[in-house]
């Protein structure tokens, strides 16, 4: 439990964790780096604190922050008073937040999940867009999802970019990388209906169906959508209508559509 003073950029611990930036570094590691008091504040009511918390010139003057700094010593981590220098090298943002914090990155398995949990959880094949992974965990935490699966070559949920976008979500919702020939069978060793957004000649309109919990809804790639076997291993194929000229939603708005179909029948 301490705090700490730095102002070199070329301080040993700056270095190192400057390189979380990068997806092999964070491997090795097993960190990763949130910047914002509102993304860390997010974390902290969660219950997860960060091993180092950099703090910028304006310090824990904000209440949220003395509250951050308080509970990240409490909880044995260190406080690092630095300069925006600093926390620009960290963050990689000219324009930089005063809080920077370094998590440990979960190892969680499909193994570790409780389908029972919740009626609902998102599962993402080979996502590839940072913004649209943000976007879909913000979106399983406002419908209350149990958590986001990630299959085959998907996008690093730990890279920055990631952890903006989902303001604050991947701290709240649980998140899992798996293979397809993982997620499969483990899905049908229990309870939980598949559902992909698809098109073809056995597709439903989303509304045309009454969901079984607990729910997985699966969207494909951005560019590609799913391989044709993942869809006809799902127990069911939909889709949203399209009024217009566009052929296809974006994958993170389409998974946010039929999370919200979904949620609104088990809500009725």
């Amino acid at each position: 439990m301490r705090r700490t003073p730095i102002e070199s950029v070329s301080n040993p611990l700056v270095k190192r964790m400057r390189l979380l930036r990068e997806k092999r570094h964070r491997r090795a590691e097993g960190l990763f780096l949130a910047e914002g008091l509102r993304i860390a504040t997010e974390a902290r009511e969660a219950g997860v604190l960060p091993h180092w918390l950099f703090l910028g010139p304006e310090g824990d003057s904000h209440p949220l922050a003395a509250a951050l700094v308080a509970d990240t010593l409490a909880a044995g981590g260190e406080v690092i008073d630095t300069t925006p220098a600093i926390l620009s090298k960290l963050s990689g943002k000219d324009n930089a937040q005063t809080v920077v914090g370094i998590y440990p990155e979960p190892k969680t398995t499909l193994a570790d999940l409780d389908r029972d949990a919740a009626p609902i959880w998102l599962v993402a094949e080979r996502l590839r867009d940072p913004g649209n992974l943000g976007t879909m965990l913000r979106t399983g935490d406002a419908v209350g999802a149990g958590g986001l699966i990630l299959l085959d070559e998907s996008t690093d949920p730990y890279a920055v970019e990631a952890v903006r976008a989902s303001m604050g979500a991947i701290f709240t919702q649980t998140l899992v990388q798996a293979r397809w020939e993982e997620f499969l069978p483990w899905l049908r060793a229990g309870p939980g209906e598949l559902v992909a957004t698809w098109l073809g000649a056995d597709t439903l309109d989303y509304q045309a169906v009454r969901y079984a919990a607990p729910t997985f809804i699966l969207t494909g790639n951005e560019s590609q959508g799913l391989p044709a076997a993942y869809a006809a291993a799902a127990d069911r194929r939909v889709k949203m209508p399209m009024m217009g000229k566009a052929d296809s939603l974006n994958a993170a708005v389409a998974t946010a559509v039929m999370a919200y179909e979904v949620l609104n029948q088990r809500r009725g």
